[in-house]
């Protein structure tokens, strides 16, 4: 930064200081007389932090916001240092990088604020709150005391508080299995008895209490509140799920080596002390309390707000189970959006039923219905299907708002409900394949699945065939999006944004119906039906579309040439898939196919030639991580330098199918038997190995790099069968005329002893 910057933010700072002893001076009265600081009217802070620095509570909430000062142009240049240190962690040993750690945070005592407000700092602080322990961890709930609501309302600062909120989630639930003193570190000057990270969260609390309806719809604390509710919940931090709920889609992601070590203590439930679920329900009622149904359809509709009231809704459905009665004396959330449900929900006129109608088609709000739906009572439920959606449902799997709604019905509806609704949506099941509601298709497949309604199945089955086209490999060509549109649409910049949404519905469509036993004949006959140019378009176009090869090459076919003719079409280009982004995860599936089999199968030596043809582009594949991936599965470097082992790992990778396969081994054990004598130790054969070889290759000669095993199972296997069947007729042989000289010395022995009596 320049100097004339400096100056005047010294000035800035010379300013304040002399507003502050102005302020100190008023208030001096006031003090004396109050011995309890308040943050905003009617809001007690007693186990919350003083002021400091002399600050106003009145600069707090909905009035002018603090500001905390600039660091001065050396402090900036440092931090920034640090920052680029940590991000690229080259420190000598992990000792060096402690002590850095260390004299950073020395370096940053007294600024954490100057820090987490800094638009080049910032990103600092987040690091630094991923590497702290819980003795930071607290210094800086107490440093950030006191100044919280400025804080979460701040552009930068608010990603800090969301990272300290995040990462000390995981410290309350250790606390509440013993609470132990952290000092490591720590100055023995420097040591204070620490407060319980559970009063910290508390005092928190105590300061947001009182804006917590604006809070809702701001741009920048709406998300530190979603973090904070989650983290008194208890809930799950590092799920899909909720990471798209408290994370904008624009945040950075700030990350650090060694950062990801207290991930583990925010994955799945967490145990929560009973005064963070008191904390909780307070939350919602304070946040929703005032507002009319006016008030709560706006913020139904708020793009910022709607958000936090889905977890505002989800979290009062959940932890109010017990006590979700329409005639309480205060009702939850839930009856607010629907008073009187579930009987004035009969009532086309309600109340209720105007809130669902007027939501459900609404690009924002129809996601609060999809929470409700997803979290309501059975009772609520219940009447919402029989008088909103089960009698309107083929409409609302029409539009493309409400088709999410009504797939969050289909998810809870019984059998017998189930088969009423598909009775009303099979007829427009080609509208449905025109307008690309293929997600609805899939949820209709899946719970026909689920509940066992097969007749069901057969009826979209055939809708979808026709909506596909009357050729069988119109099927794949139109729900993957691989036909070339001779109609084009007016909205051309929508049908691009939307594109790979739709391909992506139709692939995972094609992949549910491979695992219905009806329909996924129907898919494999698509498959074989298409070109091999257009296999590997499929293939090479993304991840879903290549998952439908995959799963069908790990799909069991009544036609035993499925594998094998897939494979065959796929062969030409097997260097091609090899360094393709999503194209090398087919041939690597490959691999997994048994050599023998009737239902799934790809022969052995059809292996060997996609083997040779990755051997011919070896330095090719070698250049990219897929093809080095490729090359990895398939061991290359064995394939090249020990072919023997290779050919006998590949009979091992055989040998790891599963057992409900069928078997051919022991059918040719059995007629390899002598049927004169029974052998006493028979060794089960796997289906994809030859009996011969089993008899002379034990478990610890299976093992890569024995040679001299290999050469004797590979090479030797005639000569040695031939010698045994030679022993074994020699050693028959003798055993008959060893019994039949015993017989003739008897018989002798026995007219020898009549002879003797007779005289």
């Amino acid at each position: 930064m320049p100097k004339p910057r400096t100056r005047r933010g010294a000035g800035r700072e010379e300013k304040k200081r002399k507003r502050i002893e102005e302020a100190e001076q008023q208030h001096e009265t006031y003090e004396s007389e109050n011995k309890r600081q308040r943050t905003y009217e009617d809001n007690d802070n007693t186990d919350g932090f003083d002021y400091q620095d002399g600050q106003d509570p009145q600069q707090n909430g909905l009035g002018e916001k603090e500001f905390f000062g600039m660091l001065a142009e050396e402090e900036q240049e440092y931090f920034r240092r640090a920052d680029e240190l940590l991000e690229l962690n080259q420190f000598p040993s992990t000792e060096d990088r402690d002590i850095f750690l260390e004299n950073v945070w020395k370096e940053a005592e007294g600024k954490e604020l100057k820090l987490a407000s800094s638009q080049s700092c910032s990103r600092l602080m987040e690091r630094l709150i991923q590497l702290s322990n819980t003795a930071q961890k607290k210094r800086l709930f107490e440093a950030f005391g006191g100044h919280f609501l400025s804080l979460v309302q701040h552009r930068f600062a608010s990603h800090c508080c969301e990272a300290l909120f995040l990462r000390s989630a995981g410290v309350v639930s250790q606390e509440l299995s013993g609470y132990v003193l952290d000092t490591k570190g720590a100055d023995v000057d420097m040591q204070k008895p620490e407060a319980s990270m559970e009063n910290l969260f508390l005092a928190t609390l105590d300061e947001l209490e009182g804006a917590l309806p604006y809070l809702i719809t701001d741009r920048f604390a709406s998300h530190t509140l979603r973090v904070l509710l989650l983290v008194l919940a208890g809930r799950p931090l590092e799920d899909a799920s909720v990471r798209s709920l408290i994370k904008s889609k624009k945040k950075e992601k700030i990350s650090v080596a060694g950062g990801s070590a207290t991930d583990e203590a925010n994955q799945g439930l967490r145990a929560v002390p009973e005064s963070f679920s008191m904390a909780a329900k307070k939350i919602i009622q304070d946040s929703t309390a005032g507002m009319d149904a006016t008030a709560l359809r706006v913020l139904a509709r708020h793009p910022i707000g709607n958000p936090t009231l889905q977890l505002l809704l989800e979290l009062d459905l959940t932890l109010n189970k017990t006590e979700q009665k329409a005639e309480s004396e205060q009702p939850t959330l839930l009856f607010q959006l629907l008073p009187g449900a579930p009987k004035s929900l009969s009532d086309g006129s309600s109340e209720a039923s105007e809130f669902i109608n007027g939501m459900i088609y609404d690009q924002i709000g129809s996601r609060l219905i999809e929470t409700l739906i997803t979290h309501c009572p059975g009772k609520v439920f219940k009447a919402l299907n029989q008088n909103i959606f089960l009698p309107r449902i083929e409409g609302y799997v029409r539009n493309d708002v409400s088709c999410y709604a009504a797939i969050r019905v289909l998810n809870r509806l019984s059998k017998d409900d189930l088969v009423q609704a598909v009775e009303k949506v099979t007829p427009t099941v080609p509208q449905l394949v025109a307008k690309s509601r293929l997600n609805v298709l899939k949820t209709l497949f899946e719970r026909c699945n689920a509940r066992g309604a097969n007749d069901e199945i057969k009826k979209l089955n055939k809708g979808l065939k026709e909506g596909c086209g009357k050729t069988p490999a119109d099927l794949v060509i139109f729900l993957c999006g691989l036909k070339d549109d001779e109609k084009k649409k007016k909205d051309v910049q929508q049908l691009s944004k939307n594109e790979y949404a739709i391909q992506s519905h139709g692939a995972q469509l094609l992949t549910t119906l491979l695992s219905i036993p009806g329909p996924t004949k129907g898919v494999q006959e698509s498959l074989l039906a298409l070109e091999p140019q257009t296999l590997v378009r499929l293939a090479t176009t993304s991840m879903p579309t290549v998952t439908v090869l995959t799963t069908a090459l790990a799909t069991s076919s009544s036609n035993p040439a499925f594998h094998k003719s897939i494979a065959s079409a796929i062969l030409p280009h097997t260097h091609e898939l090899a360094i393709s982004q999503f194209g090398h995860n087919l041939i690597n599936a490959i691999v997994e196919v048994p050599s023998k089999g009737k239902e799934r199968s790809i022969p052995f030596h059809m292996k060997e030639a996609f083997m040779a043809r990755l051997g011919d582009h070896e330095a090719e594949l070698r250049d990219s991580w897929m093809g080095r991936s490729v090359w990895r599965n398939w061991k290359g470097d064995m394939w090249k330098t020990r072919r023997g082992d290779w050919k006998l790992w590949m009979r091992e990778v055989d040998a790891n199918v599963p057992s409900s396969l069928p078997q051919r081994g022991p059918k040719v054990a059995e007629r390899e038997k002598p049927p004169a004598k029974p052998v006493p130790e028979v060794v089960e054969e796997h289906p994809d190995q030859e009996p011969a070889a089993e008899e002379h290759i034990t478990e610890d000669n299976m093992k890569m790099g024995v040679d001299d095993a290999v050469e004797a199972a590979v090479n030797g296997e005639e000569e040695e069968s031939k010698k045994d069947k030679k022993v074994k007729t020699k050693k028959s042989k003798k055993d008959k005329k060893e019994k039949k000289d015993k017989k003739k010395k008897g018989k002798s022995a026995e007219t020898k002893a009549d002879e003797e009596t007779e005289e």
